[in-house]
């Protein structure tokens, strides 16, 4: 976590009056009482000296032995007030710079100048202790925060970066050292201090972007307000509640659908039957082909119900090391339509469900022929797929290409029903996406970027041993 602290403390500013600025120090002060003290006994001494008929020399030297003693008494007695005061000053200007260090030594109890000191290691002690917890409670903080898996920052009143933990980092792409004190403008992030509490919003334009919720609260900081903000990735909530919703839908659908496909067929089927017998000539033979086809298009709805019903009814994954070459090969082995071509990579073994799998990436290599062998192609008649894998990172990247006229419409490439194929029921895609999001990973669809035409498909998948923790 990165942190822009705020300066822990101030320059004391004293503002002294001229009344003030014309008094005596302390010190000062107090040893001109304590020699204006002596005159009385130096005037005594020499006047009882100049009773005494003593010789004017002798007076003189007495008088300034007096003198002399007087004020060597008074240096001790200044000495013995004004060092204790000093130390008790270095204390308290330590404590005042964070230093909880010094200590006044050989203070004693029922004495006024040792009561005053041990009071002050007591003050010295308990701030210390606090330091302490505030450091620890700190380190907590940081090391919570640091930890999280959602984003958070923290604005000043100017809307400069004051705080960002290191999920923030990576999901924003900004480095915290290089932020920390400037404003949100300089690095595109001006929209989270406009957000309003609980909003929507996506990073990325991805066919599988997260989505995040936008959290706000304020608290203070030397007194300042500040704002904290808090992300939290709700794409894995909306996705299932998305899938829930399709599966009720298509229960629903698929329930009176049914009940009118199954007697539509059988009425078509018995009508076929009567009309071959009853209807002579081309007449029947006409009525009999279009009963055919309401028969065959009932069976096709049918077909299609079910096949939806077995998509929302995914099991969940059983997962296993499974080496990832060998399934390319069978899948590419698979399709006889179009050239296959497997690009070598190193082997990669990844826990997955080897039949989920080998079912997404065959949905996505015929999707890929299909593409390459359309009617749209502008290639030179060779239709041609190629398959190749890499890791980056704590995840395993499997890419198909192929060299079809490429997307026109990404929006809705996993929108159920959806399809741009004469016959198709818009189900490959959508298994697919359904297979990587229950191993953790995720499929995307994008033009090539190599000035080809075509479209590329990678399937994603996490190579971390957490995903072995999804099936228990």
């Amino acid at each position: 976590m990165a942190f822009d602290p705020q300066p822990r403390s101030r320059p004391v500013t004293r503002v002294a009056l001229g009344r003030t600025r014309r008094k005596l120090s302390f010190e000062r002060r107090l040893r001109l009482w304590l020699l204006l003290m002596g005159v009385p006994v130096v005037v005594f001494t020499w006047l009882a000296l100049h009773r005494a008929m003593a010789d004017m020399t002798v007076q003189w030297i007495v008088v300034l032995i007096t003198t002399g003693g007087w004020a060597f008494c008074v240096s001790l007695v200044m000495e013995q007030v004004t060092r204790p005061l000093q130390t008790l000053a270095n204390v308290v200007a330590a404590l005042r710079e964070d230093d909880y260090s010094f200590r006044a030594r050989g203070a004693l109890r029922n004495d006024a100048m040792g009561d005053l000191a041990l009071e002050i290691n007591a003050l010295a002690s308990m701030l210390q202790a606090q330091r302490a917890g505030a450091l620890e409670a700190m380190a907590l903080v940081e090391r919570v925060l640091n930890s999280m898996q959602s984003p958070v920052l923290a604005f000043d009143p100017e809307g400069r970066l004051k705080l960002m933990n290191a999920a923030a980092e990576q999901m924003l792409g900004v480095d915290a050292k290089r932020a920390l004190g400037h404003p949100a403008e300089d690095f595109e992030l001006a929209y989270l201090i406009d957000a309003s509490d609980d909003d929507l919003f996506s990073p990325g334009n991805g066919q599988q972007a997260a989505r995040w919720i936008v959290k706000r609260t304020s608290f203070r900081l030397s007194g300042i307000p500040h704002t904290l903000v808090v992300l939290s990735d709700v794409s894995a909530a909306l996705r299932e509640e998305e899938r829930l919703a399709w599966a009720r839908l298509i229960r629903v659908l698929g329930h009176e659908i049914n009940n009118s496909l199954a007697p539509i067929k059988s009425i078509a089927e018995s009508l076929r039957g009567r009309v071959a017998s009853s209807i002579p000539g081309s007449q029947g033979g006409d009525f009999e082909r279009g009963l055919e086809v309401i028969e065959n298009r009932a069976e096709s709805l049918n077909r299609f119900l079910q096949a939806y019903r077995q998509l929302m009814g995914l099991p969940a994954p059983r997962l296993e090391l499974i080496p990832l070459c060998p399934l390319v090969g069978r899948v590419a082995q698979l399709e006889t339509r179009v050239k296959v071509s497997v690009a070598s990579g190193r082997e990669i073994t990844l826990p997955a469900d080897p039949d989920q799998i080998q079912q997404a990436l065959i949905n996505l290599v015929r999707n890929a022929a299909e593409a390459a062998l359309g009617p749209d192609t502008t290639h030179d008649g060779t239709a041609c797929v190629e398959i190749e894998w890499k890791s980056t990172g704590n995840e395993v990247v499997i890419g198909i290409t192929d060299n079809g006229p490429g997307l026109t419409n990404a929006n809705n490439l996993f929108v159920p029903f959806y399809t741009t194929k004469p016959n198709g029921t818009g189900i490959g895609l959508v298994l697919a996406q359904q297979i990587a999001q229950a191993h953790r990973g995720s499929v995307e669809l994008r033009n090539r970027s190599d000035g080809t035409s075509g479209c590329r498909a990678e399937l994603r998948l996490p190579l971390t041993s957490s995903v072995r923790e999804l099936v228990s």
